[in-house]
């Protein structure tokens, strides 16, 4: 994988075995990786209001040293920028949550459905999807489990009626679909 890089970030053209090229002229490459996320991830939390701006010092000079040990020089000489992402907080998450619900419900508008979500459902979610340690990956999974696959199921079985407003609230270990 790493000498494919190599030879995009030093020709700016990739060539496969048959002689075909694609120019990656004018292209902006961005890579991820979690090397230091489980350092980052304990550093975190040892961060207060007074010794915040130390830690991420200290963490950012730790972790980009550890990038420097596991990744080839070569490689690492080619890359004009590197950013250290912080893991994302609870109400980060939420805010994430937020926006996919509202994409959820334009969808669900579009078909004749209007959805109405409560304060504690969008807390249960961001917090069923919540794992400092994944991102937000986990988020678009609980937001499947507990709201697109129970609707799913409900619509179909007229448990609630698509022509009047299905509020989802929380309930219990899960969500509950009614109308109003």
């Amino acid at each position: 994988m790493f000498n494919i890089l190599l030879q995009v970030l030093d020709d700016g053209r990739l060539t496969d075995n048959k002689g075909r090229v694609v120019n990656f002229k004018n292209t902006i490459i961005i890579m991820t990786s979690n090397i230091g996320s489980s350092y980052i991830q304990s550093q975190m939390e040892r961060i207060t209001a007074s010794n915040k701006e130390a830690i991420m010092e200290e963490t950012k000079t730790e972790v980009m040293n550890l990038l420097k040990r596991t990744i080839r020089p070569e490689f690492l000489n080619r890359i004009d920028e590197t950013i250290m992402f912080l893991p994302l907080t609870e109400e980060e998450i939420k805010q994430i949550v937020l926006i996919q619900i509202d994409g959820i419900q334009k969808m669900l508008a579009g078909n004749g459905v209007d959805l109405e979500i409560t304060e504690a459902a969008i807390d249960f979610i961001a917090s069923a999807g919540y794992n400092p340690e994944l991102g937000a990956r986990p988020v678009k999974r609980a937001i499947q489990r507990y709201l697109l696959n129970e609707l799913s199921k409900k619509l179909p079985a007229q448990e609630v009626d698509r022509n009047k407003v299905i509020t989802v609230s929380r309930e219990g270990e899960g969500l509950k679909f009614a109308n109003i």
